[in-house]
């Protein structure tokens, strides 16, 4: 039996239906991508899952005793509590105790009072058997990056995101929704989560721009297309060639169905004109036709990006030699040396917090290194990306901020009406004249776009540019940058984004050391043996260094189950490592990288995940084998 089901499930919000006779199912177990383009309905479909919006016809059936839990892509604006407090708020009326646990742990009982409120949560933790829930909770912080004991109002709404995706987590609801996860997530946490949702026990059905995680985790793919519904029991790859047959099919049935019309309309003016007995049975058809034609929903267009490239720039572009840069006391980028030249594509890559954007900003001019040189090649023309989108005003429409309210604009050496170059961007007229606190995050970085390349020039900087925009948007970039005759600067956490765009990688290091790397993210994995990304220098823990810090507090007593998992480490270790072993020796075998490049990419995930997971075991051996021991 289904654990939910959709039967013509019609929803809307005005206009066109976003849901029309939808009939959909999701099984226990699977794990369901749900992919359209920006605007489809896909986070809509989200909120009528999870309750939150009621269908305009239809039905919703869920399993009774269903647990589901959801992380939307908008992010609260009012939270309280810390960090820890927060995510365990999502282990129901346990978590209150988790959490007290936590808090006096840390900082240990000052009053008599404070000593019973951890006897009690103790005592409430170990009736409900709930130490692995506490283990769970230390670890989906740890994983994802973030440090407990701080409280949550004063955090960006990146960060706040990630605390919210925790809430979720450590729920294991028996389906989970999830818009847009890898938002705001760094590699190292990304590849965390797809470890995590790949053995995942509930059913899963989430949203992402990211077409690696996609790949990764869905057994299955779900398409909103025009209030419509298709499922495709396949991987990423297969999915578009197999949809691009039916469009295909689709398009051509429409032809032949606008030839007969045509030739029906001249029939009925014909017969008008000459004032003969027309077949009424073929009037009606005819009828019919019409209508049909009126309802069709034409596929939504795609963007069309066409950048405006200024007068070349000199050979070299840009030179840093020996650069020092600090926030205060805390040293950012040292001794870092590099060369940029035309033409060249060069991909940012690091942990949250590391100092990517800065490094960017560093190299754009917009900062000045405190130590060392940054030098700028001759008739640079800089058009820059900004990830928090501060050159947008929420307050002004989106033609306004476009143009300063001027409604025409040079593109591409020809004046252009403001809003039909924004339609090239797929914003209708409305939208055009809407305020911009109005637009989704898609629709915001599409006007990002729209001002990037409403102006000429031979130097793109990017930050974050794939954020939200939707497959077919993202393949029009990744197609426009590499026929960009400029330079490219782009920070990114999206790998096949950097596989399909950059020539070279640099690659920011909690030390504050940058090293350089011959091609995109999946070049990087293998000349490196994927050590995950550490410690941000802000002190904040990463998924790599802060998991041994998720231990320190923990009951010293081992349960049962700790137990078996004791006794059970040595062989899973001696798997892991024998698999590894096994992958090295293919790597350096003659004729590996004369392999197809989805079977090299392939090898190299395969042993990122596996380093990753060997990390953990033996950390996780040590910590058990301490604690019997005590």
């Amino acid at each position: 039996m289904p654990l939910l089901t959709l039967r013509d499930v019609t929803f809307g919000f005005g206009g066109p239906p976003l849901l029309q006779s939808v009939s959909v199912a999701i099984e226990a177990g699977e794990r369901v991508a749900l992919v359209g383009r920006n605007g489809a309905g896909k986070s809509t479909l989200l909120r009528l899952l999870e309750g939150e919006l009621p269908p305009d016809a239809g039905e919703i059936r869920r399993d009774p005793g269903l647990t589901i839990a959801g992380l939307i892509q908008t992010v609260p604006s009012e939270m309280s509590g810390t960090v820890f407090e927060t995510v365990a708020g999502g282990l129901g009326g346990l978590g209150e105790a988790v959490a007290a646990h936590h808090r006096l742990s840390v900082s240990p009982p000052a009053t008599a009072a404070e000593s019973g409120e951890l006897e009690s949560a103790e005592e409430a933790i170990h009736e409900a058997d709930g130490w692995s829930l506490f283990r769970r909770t230390e670890t989906v912080i740890s994983r994802l990056g973030l440090e407990p004991d701080v409280d949550v109002e004063p955090l960006s709404a990146g960060v706040r995101r990630r605390v919210l995706l925790g809430r979720v987590l450590v729920r294991e609801p028996g389906l989970l929704l999830l818009d847009e996860p890898t938002n705001h997530l760094d590699i190292d946490s990304i590849r965390w989560l797809e470890g995590f949702l790949s053995t995942f026990g509930g059913a899963l059905l989430f949203i992402t721009h990211d077409r690696v995680f996609l790949e990764t985790v869905a057994s299955r793919i779900l398409e909103l297309d025009r209030g419509r519904i298709r499922s495709y029991s396949c991987g990423w790859d297969r999915y578009l060639e197999r949809r691009q047959d039916e469009l295909d099919a689709e398009a051509e049935q429409q032809r032949v169905f606008d030839r007969k019309l045509a030739r029906e309309e001249v029939w009925i003016r014909k017969g008008v004109k000459e004032r003969r007995k027309r077949n009424m049975g073929r009037v009606r058809e005819l009828q019919k036709m019409r209508r049909e034609r009126q309802a069709r929903r034409e596929k939504l267009g795609s963007v069309r990006l066409v950048s405006q490239e200024a007068e070349r720039s000199g050979r070299l572009v840009i030179e840093a030699l020996d650069v020092l840069f600090a926030y205060g006391d805390q040293t950012v980028i040292r001794d870092f040396s590099a060369t940029v030249q035309r033409g060249d594509r060069v991909g940012l890559l690091g942990p949250n917090g590391s100092g990517k954007t800065t490094l960017l900003r560093l190299l754009l001019g917009e900062l000045s290194p405190d130590g060392g040189s940054i030098r700028h090649g001759t008739n640079l023309e800089i058009a820059y990306f900004d990830q928090l989108h501060a050159t947008l005003d929420e307050e002004k429409t989106v033609v306004e901020n476009l143009s300063d309210g001027a409604d025409m604009l040079m593109v591409g050496g020809r004046s252009r009406h403001v809003v039909s170059y924004l339609d090239d961007f797929l914003f209708s007229p409305l939208h055009a004249r809407s305020p911009v606190k109005t637009l989704s995050g898609g629709e915001r970085n599409r006007l990002l776009l729209a001002k990037l390349f409403a102006r000429p020039s031979n130097v793109l900087a990017l930050d974050e540019p794939t954020n939200d925009l939707d497959a077919d948007t993202l393949e029009l970039l990744e197609e426009l940058l590499l026929g960009y005759k400029g330079s490219v600067l782009v920070v990114s956490h999206d790998r096949a984004f950097l596989d399909h765009v950059v020539t070279s990688t640099l690659v920011v290091e909690d030390t504050g050391r940058v090293k350089e790397y011959v091609g995109g993210y999946s070049d990087w994995v293998r000349q490196t043996t994927i050590e995950p990304l550490v410690t941000s220098r802000a002190g904040r823990s990463t998924p790599t260094a802060a998991l041994a810090k998720a231990t320190e507090d923990r009951p010293r007593r081992l349960t049962y189950l700790e137990k078996r998992e004791l006794e059970e480490l040595p062989a899973r270790i001696e798997k892991l490592e024998g698999r590894k072993q096994q992958i090295l020796d293919a790597m350096v075998s003659p004729g590996f990288y004369e392999r197809a490049r989805s079977a090299v990419d392939e090898a190299s995930e395969e042993l990122a995940g596996i380093e990753v997971r060997l990390g953990e075991a033996y950390r996780r051996w040590e910590e058990l084998e301490e604690r019997g021991d005590g």
